[in-house]
């Protein structure tokens, strides 16, 4: 049965839900996370990514009624949209939303898709930012992969965070580690993203992704030399998040 739409402002559903899961693991957060009334109607988005399987693999056998929405932005790796079509058929995954850009939109401010190049910030907002906010429109919340390591903006990540006053972000991986990841694609036997073994720990777009050298950060590869760190998709309490550099400027 659909939950009904929950009571109170996000910040305090998000107060109550990380006081009430706290010690809780990322089984549990899904697992009774997804029926409580405090959290609502609630999507996962995925990139299909190097980690997504994880994710993808517990929501499967925990609550595998959940949406999954796939932002395709049209610039993805060839070997992105292959690894989504086989992780959909060997995880059984019934209800996936590919979801894209507006195409008079990307006509009219990125007609020679060129716009990467020269405003990488925009391009997310035209092909990530848009369509997932409208794909989002009918849900409480949603759950991504978030995870504490991946790099400096995201030390701080809880089980939920606020997205202003709109909706939950659900991020049930917070507190794993790379070791925590590795074991459990290992032990399920699940398939990996062919660029991981090229040297691809974080996978986006094909033209703002590079390969990270050893001792780099895990998210070293996405928008190289620009100081970007986030597609826009993900903030913090209402607010995008930003580095030091960033803050510097």
């Amino acid at each position: 049965m659909p939950l009904d739409a929950p009571e109170g402002s996000v910040a305090s559903r998000v107060a109550l839900l990380n006081a009430r899961y706290r010690h809780h693991g990322a089984t549990a957060v899904l697992e009774r996370g997804l029926k409580d009334a405090d959290l609502g109607r609630v999507a996962l988005v995925s990139s299909f990514g190097a980690e997504s399987v994880v994710l993808l693999h517990l929501v499967s056998v925990i609550a595998p009624e959940t949406p999954v929405l796939f932002i395709d932005t049209r610039m993805l790796f060839p070997e992105t949209l292959d690894y989504q079509r086989e992780l959909a058929e060997k995880l059984n995954l019934c209800d996936i939303r590919t979801i894209r850009a507006n195409p008079a939109r990307v006509a009219f401010d990125d007609p020679d898709g060129t716009l990467h190049q020269f405003n990488a910030d925009a391009c997310c907002h035209i092909r990530k930012v848009e369509p997932l906010e409208r794909a989002l429109a009918g849900f409480d919340g949603w759950i991504t992969g978030r995870k504490r390591y991946q790099g400096s903006t995201r030390q701080t990540v809880d089980f939920f965070e606020a997205e202003g006053e709109t909706r939950v972000k659900v991020n049930p991986l917070a507190h794993w580690g790379r070791e925590d990841l590795e074991d459990y694609i290992v032990n399920n036997r699940l398939p990996r993203h062919p660029l991981v073994a090229k040297g691809y720990p974080s996978i986006g777009c094909a033209p703002c992704t590079s390969p990270v050298r050893p001792g780099e950060d895990p998210r070293a590869g996405r928008w190289r030399g620009q100081g970007k760190t986030e597609c826009g998709i993900h903030f913090i309490d209402g607010k995008a998040v930003r580095t030091a550099k960033d803050n510097a400027a």
